[in-house]
């Protein structure tokens, strides 16, 4: 790993320094500076030059922020004559916005691609994203991986004889049918209608649940209102216990307290692409790392190794 650079913005220090801890290389300092007039400034404080550059920044909370600071990053080590410049991002926030269901709407998830690939990002490392035609919004390649294994793992140390993995709308059930496989349990789906971003009406869970032990899987989950509403059919349906996992625990206006104090759900389980402050865990909840699937990814793109192999591995 002699000719990599890894860097780090302010997003989500603590994933950097781990995934740097499991590739055996230095995490270089970045100094990033705020003028008078409320503007940002960026400097990687190591050397680029004919380097492979990886700079790690999740999109999280503030979003803005760390998007122009990534932005910076970027643009910085493009002006350092870096030889390839790949962005390491675990969550993409503006995954969300990726079609037009409304008049005279934007279409975040492709512009924010765009801006990344105009400041000079290579290429882009990413986790999850909420739909799978965001891929195709960014025109350099794109390594997407996913956490199914890290949660399959987890997962496995419960007695799972009992047990039904619920996708909470028809558009995640691809994704909760190749979990439950890989925990040898059956699957059900939820019928879904979002009228706002904090309302929704699941009308229906298809599937067997009554008498069973549950794990909801989501990709992601911000203000909990989906979650909150399924557990209210998983209760109807007479579910005998619930777990929740996701990929990006956002948990956003107090989600993880509202979800937590349901009595049938015994965990919530997500990863730590999105940083949670201690403040805000509870007992229930439990995070697993992925830092060591993004440090694997980042050393086989750097030698040149398939990265493929590491999206369906058991």
């Amino acid at each position: 790993m002699r000719d990599i650079a890894l860097f780090s913005g302010s997003a989500h220090p603590e994933l950097a320094a781990e995934i740097a801890a499991h590739l055996g290389a230095p995490l270089h300092p970045v100094l990033v500076q705020r003028f008078a007039n409320d503007c940002l400034e960026v400097q990687l404080q190591a050397n680029c030059r004919e380097r492979d550059v990886f700079l790690i920044q999740p999109l999280v909370r503030p979003v803005q922020e760390n998007l122009v600071e990534l932005l910076l990053m970027i643009d910085a080590a493009r002006g350092a004559s870096a030889s390839r410049i790949t962005v390491v991002m675990p969550h993409y926030a503006y995954a969300r916005s990726d079609k037009k269901d409304a008049p005279r709407i934007s279409i975040g998830g492709r512009l924010v691609a765009d801006l990344m690939v105009a400041a000079g990002a290579d290429r882009v490392l990413t986790m999850t994203l909420h739909s799978p035609q965001v891929h195709g919004f960014f025109s350099v390649p794109v390594d997407h991986l996913h956490a199914l294994r890290e949660l399959a793992g987890h997962f496995r140390q419960h007695d799972l004889s009992n047990t039904t993995v619920v996708s909470p709308d028809l558009g995640n059930a691809k994704e909760a049918a190749k979990f439950a496989r890989l925990l040898g349990v059956p699957v059900a789906a939820g019928a879904k209608q979002r009228f706002a971003d904090d309302r929704v009406t699941i009308t229906s869970v298809i599937g067997e649940i009554e008498g069973r032990d549950v794990i909801v899987l989501d990709d992601e989950i911000a203000k909990g209102s989906t979650v909150i509403e399924l557990l209210a059919r998983l209760r109807e349906r007479g579910a005998r216990s619930v777990r929740v996992a996701c990929t990006h625990g956002l948990f956003a206006g107090g989600a993880l307290k509202r979800i937590g104090d349901a009595p049938e759900v015994l965990e919530i389980v997500c990863t730590n692409t999105v940083p949670i402050p201690d403040g805000e865990r509870t007992d229930k909840l439990t995070v697993l790392s992925v830092a060591p699937a993004l440090a694997e990814a980042m050393r086989r793109i750097h030698n040149g190794e398939s990265v493929s192999a590491l999206f369906d591995a058991p």
